[in-house]
């Protein structure tokens, strides 16, 4: 019998009801399609790190070297909170084999680039969320996505494609 092939989930996206509102982003083609394919590992970093369900909505800020997260109203920085859990949820993540992740985009800890990017001045500029951009430099040839690419079947099939791939070469 072999192993599952993993791969890492933001919770949201398979109807877990975690995001600052208290609701969930299911996406039925990830929940179905990929689903019938992979094992997921799920990962909602701001409940894991220890922010309530439902929080205050957070964005990110400062450069894209070094951007913060913070909350809309109240201002609080979260990013030192956020930072230690990207670190050590990382080390446990390590231990899972995973074979690629899917984000949620536009999360100012999920979003792999498409997250917009506050206090840059006149520019509109965009990057990563905390999260993701952890994952990706600590598994730098694991395939990463968004979910919203995944809608477009040609990205889905290629994201499969990927996973398998990486999964013969690197995981056991």
């Amino acid at each position: 019998m072999t192993a599952p092939i993993r791969i890492g989930v933001s919770a949201c996206l398979l109807g877990e009801q975690v995001r600052y509102d208290g609701g969930h982003k299911c996406d039925r083609a990830i929940v179905d399609i990929l689903g019938a394919h992979f094992d997921f590992v799920l990962v909602c970093p701001e409940v894991e790190c220890g922010m309530p369900t439902p929080r205050e909505a957070m964005h990110l800020e400062g450069t894209p070297s070094n951007p913060r997260l913070i909350t809309n109203k109240s201002h609080a920085d979260k990013t030192d909170q956020m930072l230690n859990y990207c670190r050590a949820r990382v080390r446990m993540l390590e231990n899972f084999n995973l074979c690629g992740f899917i984000f949620k985009e536009r999360s100012p800890s999920c979003g792999l680039d498409t997250v917009p990017l506050h206090g840059c001045g006149t520019d509109k500029r965009f990057t990563g969320g905390l999260f993701a951009t952890e994952i990706a430099r600590s598994f730098p040839s694991m395939p990463l996505e968004e979910a919203e690419r995944l809608n477009a079947p040609v990205i889905r099939e290629n994201f499969i494609e990927m996973v398998l791939r990486y999964q013969r070469l690197s995981c056991r």
